[in-house]
């Protein structure tokens, strides 16, 4: 298991160190295409090699034209088989803690809640990687609040820090006969607002912890990005009176995630590249937003 888990990680960061070559490539094929197109001269400096890129874009086709990234890598295997979720909290858990993690687990399709105890990160992930789980999600609390979100995908990454805010759970709602009950069918997602690079990196690990719904499916988790706040929702739908009357019941919990950081590892690699980090003391920082309009 430790010789494959090293093959692997070489494997991958052979890849990730290729990404340049392959993108430069692809734009002097790109700048040849267009030419030709459009009827212009070959520009001079690929003259040389013409020939040899014009002989390899005729045998490209729509899979192998665009070149492939590691982002690509790390969720390449996705599509064919279902999430599955490892959720526990940090260590001596507070009562409120653990009611909110049994709710997430119920998020989650296929979520197994795991006691914490004195297990340190690095045995958990381990121990997951070994079990075939796609993802692992920690949740912290700062004096009984739930304050923190760490979604890590395995094998190899990546892994989404999140700030937790304005948690309002099951448990909290007094008026229990205006919520629907906690359906265990897979969701539909809506995803709103996610437009910029990191917007879509951002939807991309989100919406990867939940499998394909059916089409039938009256059960909807939204996502809704607003000036960088992530508000998350949980409804269910009934048709009453035909397609034009809907009633929509909110489920909950309900929370709002603010991403922080983003890294190319797994949570227990310290030493993993950080791929963005914001930084709130910089002057434009609060005008300026990172993951949608």
């Amino acid at each position: 298991m430790l010789r494959r888990k090293i093959r692997l990680t070489r494997e991958y960061l052979y890849r990730k160190s290729l990404e340049g070559k392959p993108r430069l490539l692809y734009e002097k094929k790109r700048k040849i295409r267009e030419a030709l197109e459009e009827g212009k001269p070959i520009p001079t400096e690929l003259r040389n090699e013409e020939a040899a890129l014009r002989q390899e874009i005729d045998l490209e086709d729509e899979n192998t034209a665009v070149p492939r990234s590691h982002i690509d890598d790390e969720y390449a295997n996705a599509s064919q088989r279902d999430p599955k979720i490892l959720l526990t909290t940090s260590r001596d858990p507070s009562a409120p803690l653990i009611q909110f993690a049994k709710e997430l687990k119920l998020v989650f399709p296929n979520a197994q809640q795991m006691n914490r105890g004195g297990q340190v990160i690095s045995e958990i992930i381990e121990t997951c990687r070994a079990h075939d789980f796609t993802d692992v999600v920690l949740v912290h609390e700062h004096r009984g609040v739930p304050d923190g979100l760490i979604i890590s995908h395995l094998p190899f990454g990546p892994t989404a820090y999140f700030q937790l805010l304005n948690v309002v759970t099951r448990h909290d709602i007094k008026d229990k006969k205006t919520m629907g009950t906690m359906p265990q069918v897979y969701p539909h997602l809506i995803l709103n607002n996610f437009t910029t690079k990191l917007g879509e990196r951002t939807a991309n690990i989100l919406k990867h912890l939940f499998p394909v719904p059916k089409q039938d499916t009256k059960r909807i988790i939204t996502f809704a990005n607003q000036s960088d706040y992530i508000s998350f929702r949980h409804h269910t739908y009934e048709k009453h009176g035909g397609p034009k009357s809907v009633e929509l019941k909110e489920v909950g919990p309900r929370f709002e995630l603010r991403l922080f950081k983003i890294k190319l590892g797994t949570v227990d690699q310290n030493e993993a590249q950080t791929e963005w980090v914001i930084r709130p003391y910089m002057n434009t920082a609060k005008k300026q937003k990172f993951m949608g309009d």
